[in-house]
């Protein structure tokens, strides 16, 4: 112990003062960097998955997606039967009926635009502020994008991703390759996902051979497919399966869908 100036003794501890601990500054550096190095490498490994996803799924049928597993998870625990139907059709074995169906009922502007329909989007954008009924303003494009890559559930981060694969789709894919994509992956009644397995439980028939009516029926109950049923329509389809055909002719029939840029 220090002695006091008047002769006693200081039971004061002088404090022990250091510099900063150069350890824990290159610690806390080297932390950063493990963090950057990481983000970076994930960011890297993301945009080379998706983008050889999109690419692989330009060539070959999409094996599953995840509203297909979610039903089927979804069966076993209510203890029903958890088949899938589920049959891949290529565009040039479906009846071209059925494409413009969906374009009449879903997107009209589907030839014309790069994937967004932004007047749409802002009137349905516009409607929610003021507390109408919410409703949504996607594209065929945008629907293929959350269908195939994404989930189902709404949230601003899937609505980022969906725009990032839109734009990647609408690249690589073409019109044609999004078409017959929704048509193959797009839920169609309960437990059945595409036009070929609709056309074979609601009609007999397969896509290929599918009528002008049996098409307008199946794009009629796609915004509610659970609730809606093409093999029983109500009045309520029924007059949504009417007004969908009146759209088909005032397109101009398959015509209106004949030039649909592909790659």
């Amino acid at each position: 112990m220090a002695n006091d100036p008047r002769g006693g003794k200081n039971t004061f501890r002088t404090k022990n003062t250091k510099a900063p601990d150069a350890g824990s500054k290159k610690q806390s550096s080297n932390w950063k960097s493990k963090l950057k190095y990481w983000a970076i490498k994930i960011t890297l490994y993301f945009f080379a998955i998706s983008i050889g996803m999109v690419v692989l799924y330009k060539f070959v049928p999409v094996p599953v997606t995840s509203t297909m597993i979610a039903r089927k998870m979804e069966a076993i625990a209510d203890g029903r039967d958890s088949e899938i139907y589920y049959d891949w059709v290529s565009y040039t074995n479906m009846s071209k009926e059925a494409p413009l169906a969906v374009v009449a009922a879903e997107d009209q502007l589907f030839p014309e635009h790069n994937g967004f329909d932004f007047e749409a989007m802002s009137n349905a954008f516009s409607k929610n502020l003021k507390g109408k009924k919410l409703r949504g303003a996607s594209t065929l494009s945008q629907q293929v994008a959350k269908n195939v890559f994404l989930w189902q559930s709404r949230s601003y981060i899937r609505k980022i991703f969906e725009v990032y694969f839109t734009v990647l789709i609408e690249l690589v894919w073409g019109k044609q390759r999004i078409l017959e994509v929704y048509l193959n992956v797009a839920e169609m009644g309960d437990m059945t996902f595409g036009v070929e397995e609709a056309s074979k439980r609601y009609f007999n028939t397969n896509a290929k051979n599918l009528t002008r009516p049996q098409a307008a029926r199946i794009a009629a109950v796609l915004p509610s497919p659970i609730k809606w049923s093409a093999a029983k329509p109500g009045p309520y389809v029924n007059r949504r399966t009417a007004a969908i055909a009146r759209q088909m002719r005032a397109l101009g029939g398959v015509a209106y869908i004949n030039d649909l840029r592909s790659f």
